[in-house]
């Protein structure tokens, strides 16, 4: 017998213990993960916990987002599960069809759609997701391995370690307790590049605040001549990997200088010196469509994976909906 239970019934220890075990653990399923999210104003936390053999087999953390105003918000709201559910090594069938059921049934009434963003490879579940109703949708990612700092930089093409050499040379520095100021700057950067390129929500100053404040959270600013020109925002799992959340970088202002790619590199570089076997891109866009994001990710060196993401629509019309809505609204911005 197995049954799901909520984030109040979830024993602490052995889903720390399930953090430790896991072959597919990231962050974004620890308990601190699940409390950042609890902290932010504008999300709507759940987790759920599924118990069989009398232990914890399996947790799924996410949260509810929404954008925009009144139409906006009930055409967007989905339910995102960044990195995949956490499971057991010898998580049943039957266990996590016990998961994925509970999670459908007690999110459709807040979601449009339930999305699952794997960072590691659930194909040997692949069926087992499909059967309970959530499509496969290919997407890929990079995973620089990072087992020691002297290895991790060989593998960096010439030419991006030639404009990593070139900023630390002429000035690029990383900012090691950036002040608010700082951190508003770096928002700034960040807003501009998701209103002109990204075109997508960013979330307001209060997550990166928030997250700032957590042991494991790490923000490579990149300063030079007293400004901030750009930065990333990671978050680290001990012993395991480093996540590079966002990215941002003024890149084309200053000769030489070139913060994007300074900053990947001094997170590639903390991964390896802090005993993290991993660098995480979170993300390389879909197959076979251009990508120019992941043409500067592959400069880097990782492995290119495709770990694809699990998508159970809650509602197939609304769905429908949402997603013509979204495409016209880009087609009016790039028009605009």
């Amino acid at each position: 017998m197995c049954r799901v239970i909520g984030i109040d019934g979830i024993n602490k220890e052995e889903w720390s213990d399930l953090v430790k075990s896991s072959p597919v653990v990231t962050w974004f399923q620890t308990m601190e993960a699940y409390d950042f999210f609890s902290s932010l104003s504008f999300l709507e936390p759940f987790a759920f916990g599924v118990e069989g053999e009398n232990r914890l087999k399996g947790v799924a953390v996410g949260y509810i987002q929404r954008d925009g105003g009144k139409v906006k918000q009930y055409l967007s709201r989905r339910a995102i599960i960044i990195g995949g559910p956490l499971l057991a090594e010898d998580v049943t069938d039957e266990e996590l069809t016990v998961l994925l059921r509970s999670l459908n049934e007690s999110l459709r009434k807040k979601a449009i759609y339930i999305e699952t963003r794997n960072f590691n490879d659930y194909g040997r579940w692949r069926r087992v997701f499909e059967e309970c109703g959530f499509r496969y949708e290919p997407h890929l990612n990079f995973h620089v391995g990072t087992e020691s700092v002297e290895e991790a930089q060989a593998r960096i093409g010439k030419h991006r370690w030639r404009y990593i050499r070139l900023s630390l040379r002429d000035g690029a520095q990383l900012v090691e307790q950036p002040t608010k100021d700082q951190l508003d700057k770096f928002y700034s950067l960040l807003m501009e590049l998701y209103r002109t390129k990204v075109k997508k929500p960013l979330f307001p100053m209060e997550f990166f605040e928030k997250l700032y404040a957590l042991e494991s959270a790490r923000f490579f600013l990149i300063e030079y001549e007293g400004e901030i020109v750009g930065g990333s925002v990671c978050v680290c799992l001990e012993g395991k990997a480093v996540y590079e959340w966002m990215k941002c970088g003024d890149d084309h202002s200053h000769k030489n200088i070139r913060p994007s790619s300074v900053a990947t590199w001094l997170g590639i570089k903390h991964a390896a010196e802090n005993g993290c076997k991993v660098y995480d891109f979170m993300g390389a866009g879909k197959p076979n469509e251009p990508y120019g994001v992941r043409d500067f990710k592959a400069e880097f060196g990782g492995e290119l994976v495709e770990h694809g993401r699990f998508i159970h629509e809650c509602h197939p019309w609304l769905y429908y909906c949402g997603k013509k809505y979204y495409e016209l609204l880009s087609l009016s911005r790039n028009k605009a």
